[in-house]
């Protein structure tokens, strides 16, 4: 009897940003390049961006094809229902094998319900592989639009990739210096890019390479950068900073929404047990799971330490994990790095360290577990 090999799974990409940030003009420059040929870009309407120069024809009822090679579709009604029809024409050769896809939400747009929509569905998560989401920031108006709208800093917060634009209109290089250290203030582990950086920089480099195969865990972690970012913060909170930084009285801002958003990283060099992960996962996202904007890791289980798994969640949502042939770095510690909305990172090292066995001067916080039946006490 012959088997059937599951098709490696498809890269999937989400493009967002900010209104006026400047998606259009990025995504025109991106289809236009090689390296994003066989590509399907799912939007809400094809006339709300100016793609016109590139359509060539119709192909199907809400899908062009583009001059790049790529194919063009609307969001209608249900971006699952659009997955799935895309993988049913392509299994059923009604479409081009398309070999990635790329999602440009609108500019208010929260990316997490996208992330949702192909992490938690059976089998959209077998047949697609988040790459990342990639974020436009307008170099002119993004301080302004962080300090005015929430929504913005959470595209910037979930984000792997950071595309910067409209620097060449910006004056004052001293605020685009400001823009850039906020923005990696609020997430370290995301790259930030100009707006001509290569197409392959700006989709790729993510989890997954473009033949569905993991790749650079360690560059999709970036937990050096965010544990850097720790020790300044905790350094700037003690008094051990440079009081002449021009930065130091946005604490006192009212209006920057980007203060209750933070990353951290926890760690551990004792491989884990599966169970163990498993539960601290469970309690964390079911007591704090609207607070957990992103969740990124690689772990050492105790069960396979040679064969490490890869982490990735979203809010109340935990993908099933991947596991890994081999460790990316000789860095074998087991790192979770979270993205948190109004969540301090105490309260999730304590559970962390309940879980691990680990000595705690404190108590794990009652408060935030108070809404979950479960209880650490075996």
């Amino acid at each position: 009897m012959t088997t059937m090999t599951p098709p490696p799974p498809i890269p999937l990409t989400i493009l967002t940003g900010f209104l006026g940030s400047g998606k259009t003009t990025l995504l025109n420059r991106l289809l236009k390049d090689a390296a994003l040929r066989d590509t399907v870009v799912i939007m809400n309407e094809f006339g709300e961006i100016g793609l016109d120069h590139l359509l060539v024809e119709t192909v199907d009822e809400g899908m062009v094809l583009l001059s790049a090679g790529c194919l063009c579709c609307t969001v209608r009604g249900d971006l699952i229902a659009t997955l799935e029809d895309l993988l049913r024409k392509r299994d059923n050769n009604r479409i081009l094998p398309f070999k990635r896809v790329i999602i440009e939400t609108t500019g208010l747009a929260d990316p997490a319900p996208i992330l949702h929509a192909v992490l938690y569905h059976p089998y959209l998560s077998m047949r697609y592989a988040v790459e990342g989401v990639v974020t436009v920031v307008d170099a002119l108006n993004g301080a302004a639009t962080l300090d005015a709208h929430r929504e913005a800093v959470k595209q910037a917060a979930v984000a792997e990739r950071i595309v910067i634009t409209k620097t060449d209109l910006v004056e004052d290089k001293g605020s685009l210096d400001r823009l850039r250290e906020r923005l990696h203030r609020l997430n370290p582990g995301a790259a930030l890019l100009e707006a001509d950086a290569p197409a392959e920089a700006v989709i790729s480099g993510g989890l997954f390479g473009l033949d569905g195969k993991i790749a650079d865990v360690a560059q999709w972690l970036k937990t050096e950068a965010v544990e850097e970012a720790e020790r300044k913060s905790h350094a700037h909170q003690h008094g051990h900073h440079d009081h002449h930084g021009h930065d130091h009285h946005h604490h006192h801002d009212v209006n920057r929404h980007d203060e209750k958003i933070r990353a951290f990283c926890l760690t551990s060099d004792e491989p884990i047990r599966q169970g163990t992960l498993d539960m601290f996962l469970d309690l964390l996202r079911s007591s704090q799971g609207a607070k957990l904007l992103r969740v990124k890791g690689l772990v050492a289980l105790a069960e396979d330490p040679e064969h490490p798994v890869v982490i990735h969640g979203v809010q109340h949502v935990v993908h099933v994990p991947a596991v890994l042939p081999r460790w990316p770095s000789d860095d074998r510690r087991s790192r979770i790095v979270f993205i948190v909305d109004d969540l301090e990172r105490d309260t999730v090292e304590k559970l962390w360290n309940a879980f691990l066995g680990r000595p705690a001067v404190d108590e794990p916080d009652a408060a935030a577990l108070s809404d979950n039946p479960l209880s650490l006490r075996r």
